[in-house]
């Protein structure tokens, strides 16, 4: 007589009996193993959002500290937005119908100085889906390029699908300052790239349900679209606002009458303007009000000073250095660099002006040679002198780095 081979159910204690090669399976016992997969395979995705504990900004911080250098100020900023923006997720409707409004972030720092590295920084440690996106490519709809609900569609792709957990995502914009207004007059031509990009993201950034295509815009126009409410979906942006320290320079120099007027402009540090910026520098850049409205938080960050460069070299979690000593390990190879090498990296990247990028080009261009060389050779231990940094760097044509 037929029964199940994992509890012995016959077939007329079992609503159903599925036969196999050499044995029998009942319905019980396939719902029975369908719950242990769902719990086992939930398991290993980590916790859902409801089960995370509320990190406190000072904890968020203490993480965001052991990856980035410096920035304090950017760093406690994002602490708070991520913060808030778990206790709005979390928020109970209350009797006194008081609705927590979203904080939407811009950062503004020169390039190298950590913008998108705090970004990425924070993607690791949060519960929540999280997508780095670039303006630079998006157009408004119609136009050649990517239209502005791929932003959300990367973010659904990263919550595998989950409206609901995509719904409670954090989405960086990055190079937000590469869809400003191209002319002052935005009816002498149609802005396609740039206020074009900036009014599609209104409704985005603000919150309002978007039609989101699963698969990207253009390509599958038969496709089913996904609505995505961006209500409770953080925004942060960032750019390099190149220039934009002569609009903040003629904000500043525009008290001239007055006894205070000079000793205001002795106090200016003209070193870093960024760190005086508002939102009206933002809008004479080439935002839209709007835009700048959507983005209440502004907040700079500071030029790497030769201190933080160097320390960048050694100290966080990800440092380069301890990037190539695991390199170097994983062939059984034991790396040391001698401190002065790294004191001439550091010099290099401030002549070059390349931030902290410049940092891992040089690195790159010191250690070819030895990348390409040590795990064929019998040598297992390697010194990076001072002299041998110079003699690799003297053949290579070092000048493209350099930034006019």
């Amino acid at each position: 007589m037929d029964k199940c081979s994992f509890c012995g159910r016959t077939k007329r204690e079992a609503n159903m009996l599925i036969a196999g090669l050499d044995g029998h399976i009942c319905d019980h016992c396939i719902e029975q193993a369908y719950g242990i997969m769902k719990e086992e395979l939930g398991a290993k995705k980590g916790p859902s959002f409801d089960t995370v504990n509320l990190l406190k900004p000072a904890e968020i911080k203490k993480f965001l500290d052991q990856y980035v250098i410096g920035q304090e100020m950017a760093k406690k900023i994002i602490s708070v937005a991520v913060y808030n923006h778990y206790k709005r997720l979390m928020q109970k409707p209350d009797s006194d119908d008081i609705e927590i409004e979203k904080s939407n972030i811009i950062l503004v720092g020169e390039t190298g100085t950590g913008k998108t590295l705090l970004a990425r920084t924070v993607a690791k440690m949060l519960h929540v889906p999280f997508t780095i996106v670039d303006a630079t490519v998006l157009t408004e709809a119609g136009y050649v390029g990517e239209d502005i609900e791929s932003l959300l569609t990367r973010l659904l792709q990263n919550a595998d699908y989950d409206v609901k957990a995509a719904e409670k995502g954090i989405v960086f914009i990055d190079e937000i300052d590469k869809i400003a207004r191209k002319g002052d007059n935005p009816s002498i031509t149609r802005d396609v790239s740039g206020e074009g990009v900036q009014q599609g993201l209104l409704k985005l950034l603000e919150g309002s349900i978007v039609n989101v295509p699963p698969q990207g815009g253009r390509k599958h126009p038969e496709q089913k679209m996904i609505p995505v409410d961006t209500k409770n979906v953080l925004f942060i942006c960032g750019g390099a606002f190149e220039g934009i320290e002569k609009t903040i320079a003629r904000r500043l120099n525009t008290q001239v009458i007055g006894f205070g007027a000079s000793k205001a402009r002795e106090r200016v540090d003209k070193d870093n303007l960024l760190q005086y910026i508002a939102p009206q520098d933002l809008r004479a850049y080439g935002l839209i009000p709007e835009i700048v409205g959507r983005l209440p938080v502004l907040t700079h960050l500071n030029p790497l000073s030769r201190k933080a460069l160097r320390e960048i070299l050694t100290e966080p979690k990800n440092a380069l250095v301890k990037q190539y000593i695991k390199l170097f390990r994983m062939d059984n190879i034991e790396l040391t660099f001698d401190e002065d090498v790294l004191d001439y990296i550091v010099d290099k990247a401030i002549e070059f002006k390349l931030g902290a990028r410049g940092l891992r080009a040089i690195c790159e261009a010191v250690m070819l040679d030895a990348m390409f060389e040590m795990p064929s050779a019998d040598t297992r231990e390697l010194l990076i002198t001072k002299d041998y940094a110079v003699h690799k760097l003297a053949r290579i044509d070092m000048k493209i780095l350099k930034v006019s």
